[in-house]
Order: C-alpha cells, then sequence, then structure tokens
C-alpha cells in the first residue's frame, strides 16, 4: 500500500481526501464500535479510526494488533469533533476514517514505552538502541545532526573549501591519547592505526597545493574511562595555507554563526569575544569558562599572608596558590551543605579541603575568619565586594588543584542559584595557550596541544631556557562552558620543527620513524598553514539541547565503551587470530 502522505502531513485541507499512510502503531483504543490507533513515522502523528460499519473486517483485524505492529491504511480524512481537536500537533484537527487495512509486520511486546523515553534505564535503551531511535526525542536530534552537517557543508562550499578524505588505516603517530591499533593480517606483525585526528594529512595537503580542505571525519581515540567521552567521534576537520590565526578565529566564528542561524534560528554576534589562557584561568579556573554568570575566582595571597591561617601559609610558601569565590543567600549554605560541597572537591579534584567565611552584619564570620583579623576582614570585604549574606568559599593547593576545585564549585554554586540562563549563548574564543606542559611522571616536556603547533615568535628567545613560559599560536572556540573546537597555526619550518621535537625529548631516529614522510614532505615547499577542528558531535548536542553526546550520536558505546545492543567488543576465532599473526595472553601471566 503505497503512501500518499506521511503521518505529519494532513490538515484541514486534506477534507474528504482519500489517502494512503503507512507506520507504527503507538497507541491503540478501543470504544466499541470505534477503534483509535494513532499511527506514527518519522514526520508525526496520525489518529486513524476504524468503524465497523465501514469496514468490519479491516474493525475486526485491527483489535487484534498490538503497538509497535507495522500497519498500512486507506482512508478518507474527516474533521474531529470540536472537543476533540488536539492543537498541539499539525494533525490535530483531523482524522482519517478508515476503509482498507494491510499488516506488513507484527511486533512482539516491546521492552520499553517508545512513548515514553524514560520508561526505562539507559543501559537497557542502549540495548534495544534501535527502538529508542524510534522515539521522537531521538528523531529529532538526528535530524538537528543532519541539518548541522549539511549547513557545515553548505557553508564551507560558499568558503570555496574542498571536502578530502584522509585515510582510516594509517600509521601510529603520538598524538597524546592512546591508540586503536588494527592488526594486517597480510604484513605480520605490522599494525595500521586510526586516526585519533587527520592532522598529519591535513598538513600534507596543504603541502599538495590544496589551500582549504575540509571533512566532517571521524576520529578514535582509546581512553580510559571518561564521562561524556566516546571512542569514536565526529569531527569537523579544517586546514588552510597562508592564513594567520585571525583567519583561522575569522573562519571558525563564521561558520559557528552560520550553523546556529541554519539550524536553530539563533543570531550570534559577528565576532566572539577573545580571552587569552592566563585571564581564563585566573578569573574563571578553566580554559573553557562558562561566562553567562559572574563568579569569578578572587585572588587570596595577600589576604593570606596578613592571616594567621598557616595552612594555607604553608601553601604559599611551597609555590601553591589560594583563591576563593563570593556567593549570595549565605544561610542557605549549612554545614551539612558545605561538608557536601567539601566531599565533592576532594572526590573528584584532589582538593584537601574547603575554607569558608560568612557575612553578618559586615564581619566575616565561621569557618576560618577567627584566623583574620578584623582590619584584613575589612579589606577581604571591601576589596571583594562583600555583601551581607555572603559566603566567601577558598581552596589552598599547587595550582592545578585550585583551578579545577574552584572552577567546578563555580557551576555548581552556578547551578545552585539559578544563576544560569539556559537561553543564552555565549561564545568565546581562548588564545595564547601554553606550548607545553611539565610531565611529572616522565619527567619530561610534553606539547599542551601536538608537536606541530607554532610557537608564537615573540617567545622564540625564551624557547631553550624557560619553555614553560612560551606561548603557541593555539586557540579554541568556547559556548556556554564547552569547548568546541580548537587549532593552531602549525610549523612549517623543518630547522624549528626539529627544535621542538628535541624539546618534547623526540630523537631524530624517533622522529624520522614517527613523522618522516611528513618532514620528507615539508622539504619540497610547505606553505605556512593552519587550521581547527569542531567537535561536531558537541555541537549538535548543544544545538539539540541535550546535556550528553550519546543522545545525538545514532549507536553510541557505553562511558566504558562498549556497544550494549551488539556486544562489542567481542571475542574472535583462534583461526582469525592465526590468521593476524597474533596470540592472546592469560591475564595473569
Amino acid at each position: 500500500m503505497k503512501r500518499t502522505h506521511t503521518c505529519g502531513d494532513l490538515s484541514a485541507l486534506n477534507l474528504d481526501n482519500e489517502v494512503s499512510l503507512n507506520g507504527w502503531i503507538s497507541k491503540s483504543r478501543d470504544l466499541g464500535g470505534l477503534h483509535f490507533i494513532d499511527l506514527r513515522d518519522r514526520y508525526g502523528v496520525t489518529q486513524i479510526v476504524f468503524n465497523e460499519d465501514i469496514n468490519e473486517d479491516a474493525f475486526q483485524r485491527v483489535k487484534k494488533l498490538g503497538l509497535e505492529d507495522v500497519i498500512g491504511i486507506t482512508g478518507k480524512v474527516v474533521s474531529r469533533p470540536a472537543d476533540a481537536v488536539n492543537k498541539n500537533i499539525p494533525t490535530g484537527e483531523i482524522d482519517v476514517e478508515v476503509t482498507d487495512l494491510i499488516v506488513y509486520n507484527e511486533s512482539v511486546p516491546p521492552p520499553f514505552d517508545i512513548n515514553d523515553r524514560n520508561s526505562a534505564s539507559e543501559d537497557h535503551r542502549l540495548k534495544y538502541r534501535y527502538l529508542e531511535l524510534r522515539t521522537r526525542d531521538l528523531q529529532e536530534k538526528m535530524i538537528v545532526r543532519h541539518k548541522a552537517a549539511i549547513a557545515t557543508r553548505n557553508f564551507m562550499n560558499e568558503a570555496d573549501f574542498v571536502e578530502i578524505e584522509t585515510p582510516v588505516l594509517m600509521k601510529s603517530t603520538p598524538e597524546g591519547a592512546r591508540d586503536f591499533l588494527v592488526p594486517s593480517r597480510i604484513h605480520g606483525g605490522k599494525f595500521y592505526a586510526l586516526p585519533q585526528s587527520p592532522q598529519t594529512y591535513k598538513q600534507l595537503l596543504m603541502v599538495s597545493g590544496f589551500d582549504k580542505y575540509f571533512q566532517i571525519v571521524k576520529c578514535f581515540r582509546d581512553e580510559d574511562f571518561r564521562a561524556d567521552r566516546q571512542p569514536e567521534f565526529t569531527q569537523i576537520d579544517i586546514e588552510m595555507s597562508f592564513v594567520d590565526q585571525d583567519d583561522v578565529l575569522k573562519l571558525g566564528t563564521d561558520l559557528t554563526r552560520h550553523i546556529w542561524k541554519s539550524v536553530i534560528n539563533v543570531e550570534l554576534p559577528e565576532s566572539f569575544p577573545i580571552m587569552n589562557y592566563h585571564e581564563a584561568m585566573e578569573r574563571y579556573g578553566s580554559d573553557k569558562p562558562d561566562i553567562r554568570f559572574d563568579l569569578e575566582l578572587q585572588e587570596m595571597a595577600e589576604y593570606v599572608e596578613q592571616s594567621d591561617f598557616n595552612a594555607f601559609k604553608s601553601v604559599l610558601e611551597a609555590g601553591g596558590r589560594v583563591k576563593g569565590i563570593v556567593c549570595q543567600n549565605a544561610s542557605t549554605y549549612s554545614r551539612k551543605v558545605i561538608d557536601e560541597l567539601t566531599d565533592y572537591l576532594k572526590k573528584y579534584f584532589g582538593a584537601k579541603g574547603l575554607a569558608w567565611m560568612k557575612c553578618t552584619d559586615g564581619k566575616l564570620d565561621g569557618g576560618i575568619s577567627k584566623f583574620f583579623p578584623d582590619s584584613v576582614q575589612a579589606d577581604i570585604i571591601s576589596n571583594l565586594n562583600i555583601a551581607d549574606d555572603s559566603i566567601l568559599f577558598m581552596v589552598g593547593d599547587n595550582a592545578n588543584i585550585v583551578f579545577a576545585a574552584l572552577s567546578a564549585l563555580r557551576l555548581e554554586l552556578a547551578n545552585r542559584e539559578n544563576l544560569i540562563d539556559s537561553t543564552k549563548w555565549a561564545p568565546l574564543w581562548v588564545v595564547d595557550f601554553p606550548l607545553v606542559e611539565w610531565n611529572e611522571d616522565k619527567n619530561r616536556w610534553d606539547a599542551l596541544h601536538h608537536p606541530f603547533t607554532s610557537p608564537n615568535l615573540e617567545d622564540l628567545a625564551t624557547l631553550d631556557d624557560d619553555p614553560g613560559s612560551v606561548r603557541s599560536l593555539g586557540y579554541d572556540v568556547v559556548m556556554n562552558g564547552y569547548e568546541l573546537g580548537g587549532g593552531s597555526i602549525r610549523i612549517h619550518d623543518k630547522d624549528l620543527q626539529s627544535r621542538i621535537f628535541t624539546l618534547l625529548g623526540i630523537g631524530k631516529e624517533e622522529a624520522q620513524e614517527k613523522f618522516g614522510f611528513l618532514m620528507d614532505a615539508f622539504k619540497y615547499g610547505a606553505p605556512p598553514h593552519g587550521g581547527m577542528a569542531f567537535g561536531f558531535d558537541r555541537i549538535v548536542m548543544l544545538l539539540a539541547g541535550s546535556n550528553q553526546i550519546r543522545d545525538v550520536i545514532a549507536f553510541p558505546k557505553t562511558t566504558s565503551a562498549l556497544s550494549l545492543m551488539d556486544n562489542s567488543p567481542s571475542p574472535v576465532t583462534k583461526e582469525q587470530l592465526e590468521e593476524l599473526h597474533l596470540e592472546l595472553r592469560d591475564d595473569d601471566s
């Protein structure tokens, strides 16, 4: 029975038309001589009516059908009674009186209610993901994903970019996370890697003369359990030749604005604020700050030095930091609530504790207030603009723990105090990231982004003596506290690249083994180039109003990288292992 319309098409304009619809039974109601069915497809829902007086055979057959059975019907479009009109759906003014019925497929009872996505746990829904994808919520999110992809391709095409696919089977190169490795059957003992990103290939394309490249591409990282991360994810990958940082930031801004306008009809500002990395960390404790609300971090060192609180004084003497946050409604922060916040910061961010003082009648009281003389308290209240019934939280530790803990506390307080306007979009560029960071465990410098990121040429004089002070030409675009994407201007000079390899402890032989093909290509005339990559899944998540990326990926994995639907990863046969020249080792060996 070929459909003439979808289940979201019909309205009062179609009255008296004979139509055919196909879909799934979403609801079923037996009212004696009438039987009502809500017929659903991805376009919407239409109420169809089986009347015993019009077609007794169809009427008797439908009574035996259950939810999620797949049927086709032919019938006449009629008006609903005035008191039965449903103004919440496009088809709410009409019914279809059935004259003919065909049953394509009967369903066993579904494992959860398709009309109520929250009727089952997430793990249960992931096991039956193909059924969860029938829910209106997920179908709408998949359509948002489709629209975002189309908007991206349209924008990049108009900007004269060429979409070029890069290999999925590639050479394993150190790029930060652990590679997924693919054993070669033909070349025993050797392995491909799945790309963490197309970084080296996109740079090779610049050498090849494709000055404007992009692709929407799958990437893979074999990471330990991390919340809201997937072992395979999608990014919008971009690279350009003969550009500087401002050019890339403008393109990234324009692309973001185009996607938001095309998909959800939101006008973002023509230019996004730009903040350097140091300022972002000092003010918000994060390189991806949510700037929709205030609650900025406050420097507390000068007040601690004038206090008798030796725990924080010791932190400062050891080179650590003490910073704080001022929050209103101190009366709502009982000792029980403060203890809960303290435990949260200890468990997830390694903080040793959470100090506090409340402002009452123009004075600081409670917590560690007794260690601060009246004159110092007065300065704190005045300089930090602390009002009565406010509470000052403080954390002292090494800089990484202080920033991580207070950044998390800032968000927690904002949620408790309803400070976040969920209708607001607050984009931001963060620039001037450090080129390298010190790896305590391995006693070496690591690239903050990747080894091809160009240092800021203004800082080259300190590259050898003080690498930690060198800024990179790296940048991230942030939206509402989420990193949408990031990139950098790349190194195109082989001598500078060699200096960076040396700084990172990558010797000539290792550099040749890992990156020789790229370095060889640079000998043939590499243009200045740079680019960025957007996290496509995260963009769609924000556009769809979701809070986890699993909602916008058709067949996602769990946090522990399992597919509950097809039980992968799964064992393979001994014969398959032998073909790949592999042998499994016992866990105890």
